[in-house]
């Protein structure tokens, strides 16, 4: 949900700003005299689009804390914190993983696991959700989480927004120099021009907008596997199937902005397609019927 949207935002900033600074400094090698060098291109494009991407996951964990408010539990301080501590210790615990960091927050209901590696996360509750849903609604939920940790989701995530970081921007410099080229002909200059610089400027953020679209279906894809997760920590999907179900019940205005944009009740239309969930019917059909 939010921490999904929080890692795009920060991948497409971190982008931009990786190619500003490149062509500000000329550290674009890859344009000479003859025109463009793809083969080098690309090459410094795999290196910036993956730089970009995995700069993001080692701060996924800093921003997702600063942006929630969210306070790692160290010692809990009622009933309620340590069975939050407790649970996901058991499900780490079935998992094979190291105990990830536990926190809590103040917030509509919502749950967020994120972190560098399976090995270094986190796992954060909002005090709605704990407040609105049983205490096996609630267990699933944080099974999910959990699941999202073993299956190694984030790092998937990364290495893919990597590789569309790459094309967009291989395609951004190969259109920034063809426009430029096509604004300057005729002209003596040589070198990359105002023409470029804007051009490749506008393209990052356009392809990255649209490359988000890649993203946001792989992870409507690993939302079924952590579901799926979840319902074999559990034992039993009736569980995950039931906090669904809540979350589907409740009314829009009551779910916290992340999770609107989110689109995590599943709206029908375009904007679908830069949603990072299934639409909740999908989510419990797919469990109902033992698909993942």
């Amino acid at each position: 949900m939010k921490r999904i949207f929080l890692f795009l935002a920060t991948n497409l900033a971190i982008m931009v700003v990786l190619g500003i600074v490149v062509s500000l400094t000329g550290a674009n090698r890859f344009m000479g005299p003859a025109g463009l060098d793809l083969p080098t291109l690309l090459m410094f494009s795999a290196i910036m689009g993956f730089g970009g991407s995995f700069i993001s996951l080692f701060m996924s964990k800093f921003i997702a804390k600063w942006s929630t408010g969210a306070r790692v539990i160290t010692q809990p301080q009622d009933a309620t914190e340590r069975w939050l501590v407790e649970t996901v210790q058991r499900f780490a615990s079935k998992a094979n993983l190291t105990m990830p960091e536990v926190a809590i927050y103040d917030g509509e209901p919502n749950a967020f696991a994120t972190g560098a590696s399976r090995n270094s996360s986190l796992v954060a509750v909002s005090t709605g959700l704990l407040q609105t849903m049983s205490r096996q609604e609630a267990e699933a939920v944080i099974a999910h989480e959990v699941a999202h940790i073993a299956n190694g989701d984030m790092v998937t995530l990364t290495l893919i927004q990597g590789v569309v970081n790459t094309f967009v921007f291989f395609l951004a410099r190969v259109v920034g120099y063809l426009v430029d080229s096509f604004l300057r002909r005729g002209s003596d200059s040589s070198g990359p021009g105002i023409g470029y610089m804007v051009t490749v400027l506008v393209c990052d953020i356009v392809f990255g907008i649209l490359a988000s679209v890649i993203v946001m279906y792989f992870s409507r894809q690993r939302e079924f596997r952590a579901d799926a997760g979840a319902a074999q920590l559990m034992g039993t999907p009736q569980h995950m199937m039931a906090a669904l179900r809540r979350l589907g019940g409740m009314a829009p205005g009551a779910l916290p902005q992340n999770v609107a944009t989110a689109g995590i009740t599943g709206r029908p239309g375009w904007m679908a397609l830069f949603s990072s969930h299934p639409p909740l019917e999908e989510r419990i059909a797919a469990l109902a019927s033992g698909r993942q």
